[in-house]
């Protein structure tokens, strides 16, 4: 049989419905191949052996039962260390945490243990999913298994690495300014930071209250599907949570996309009337060729002019870096040597926000979100690059505020709230991922699987893995 760790969430799941394979020697291969290449990445901090061997011998006893409960079922999921895990430390990649153990799980992992699902560990954070990975935090940096010289991008770096490496099947991000969708794109996984408000926070170390979300990440865009099945759903000890009604994502992945209208927002990343930032050469000709993909599937793509993208990432930054002050203050003025020095910068930089500029970043942000709605009118998605280029070299500091250089391709869809999924559209030259966006309309994560699918399914992209 081939190799159980290549397999997806969609696949391994029929096997197991008909008796081929075992979540046993599902999670013992995973479990093996973390012991043997882990260390050359360190995308996990913690791993949990015991409990996830004896949650895979419960799922195959209750399937041998005839006992099914999901897609989930028997399945190896991660968790980006910043989820409370009932009786493993959650430590947000901080000193601060290192030695915490929560005595409940976070929302999204009851459900995600409610629906069977196999717990094998908790990955790498950028610290408090804010701060960069420095050699002042108590946990090694993660690393790229692309290339190793490089980092992963974040914060939900260990999640974005464990899946592509092959030492989890899925794994859950968070997305405040894009921590889901830049590991996504930098690692050559599929990743969805869903609307705001669809799947609960509760449990979730916070960054940002008005912009955080929690999603999936994984191999393929149907697997983030399969676990958004799980995820979705109201939670009352949320209070930015939605009551929306009950939609199929799975079923969404085998959608046709034929007569589907794409919005290319290609100003964001070639520059405005010759100005302004560009990506890089190869990722312009990836995201062209994906287009052409995507005509070719019967979807039509048209260029359409959105607000400019620094617009949106200098009203998230002061949105974030004020929320993210509010939240850690104590901290940063009682213990502030606890904090990774970058971490403990961005922190204090939030101190330097006046209520007015907060109030104004939060008015300008509800006219960017109405004037998004007015561009898209007439289209069912938005699609645009994901990243600029390459990821950074690790060996490399990161800039302290690294986000007064170049905007931030994610962020649109962080301030307008909209669902939004990375996509791989090939590898540079040097052999590191390329990738774009597609966002959909609130609440509309369906259109967005059915096109992410559609893509992967056309392409070679996802038959390439990374050697360690």
């Amino acid at each position: 049989m081939t190799d159980l760790t290549l397999l997806g969430i969609a696949e391994a799941g029929r096997l197991m419905a008909r008796g081929e394979i075992t979540s046993t020697a599902l999670t013992e291969a995973f479990l093996k191949r973390i012991a043997a290449v882990d260390h050359k990445i360190a995308s996990y901090i913690t791993v949990t052996g015991d409990m996830a061997l004896s949650a895979a011998r419960q799922a195959d006893m209750e399937m041998k039962g005839g006992v099914r409960r999901g897609p989930l079922h028997g399945i190896p999921i991660a968790l980006k260390d910043i989820y409370e895990t009932a009786g493993v430390k959650t430590t947000g990649h901080s000193h601060f945490k290192k030695d915490y153990v929560p005595a409940i799980d976070a929302e999204t992992v009851r459900r995600l243990k409610d629906a069977g699902a196999v717990i094998l560990g908790k990955l790498g954070t950028h610290e408090f999913a804010n701060g960069a990975m420095t050699p002042d935090q108590p946990f090694p940096i993660v690393l790229n298994p692309w290339n190793t010289k490089y980092q992963p991008g974040g914060s939900s770096s260990g999640s974005g690495a464990a899946i592509a490496a092959q030492l989890c099947m899925g794994a859950m991000g968070s997305d405040t300014g894009g921590s889901i969708r830049n590991p996504a794109g930098f690692c050559a996984t599929a990743g969805i930071k869903p609307t705001y408000g669809l799947v609960s926070r509760c449990g979730v170390f916070p960054l940002s209250f008005s912009m955080d979300t929690a999603g999936p990440m994984a191999w393929t865009t149907e697997d983030c599907a399969l676990m958004l099945d799980v995820l979705a759903g109201h939670d009352p000890l949320d209070q930015g949570s939605a009551k929306t009604a009950k939609v199929d994502y799975g079923a969404a992945a085998h959608r046709p996309i034929k007569g589907m209208r794409i919005a290319l927002a290609r100003s964001w990343y070639e520059g405005q009337n010759g100005e302004g930032n560009s990506v890089t050469p190869e990722m312009k000709k990836g995201i062209d060729e994906a287009v052409r993909v995507l005509k070719d599937l019967g979807a039509i793509v048209e260029d359409v002019v959105f607000p400019d993208l620094r617009d949106y990432h200098i009203a998230g930054r002061i949105i974030i870096t004020t929320e993210a002050h509010a939240i850690h203050r104590q901290d940063v003025i009682e213990s502030p040597e606890k904090f990774g020095y970058t971490t403990r910068r961005r922190f204090q930089l939030g101190a330097f926000i006046s209520a007015e500029q907060y109030l104004s970043a939060l008015r300008f942000r509800r006219q960017l979100t109405l004037d998004t709605r007015a561009a898209m009118r007439g289209y069912d998605l938005i699609m645009a690059a994901n990243q600029w280029g390459d990821p950074e070299i690790a060996e490399e500091p990161q800039a302290v505020f690294h986000f007064l250089g170049k905007p931030q391709l994610p962020m649109p869809f962080n301030i307008t709230g909209q669902p939004a999924a990375t996509i791989c559209c090939g590898f540079s030259s040097g052999g590191l991922p390329l990738a774009f966006q597609l966002a959909g309309r609130a609440f509309d994560e369906a259109s967005v699987i059915a096109v992410g699918s559609a893509f992967e399914r056309a392409t070679p992209w996802r038959s390439h893995r990374p050697k360690l």
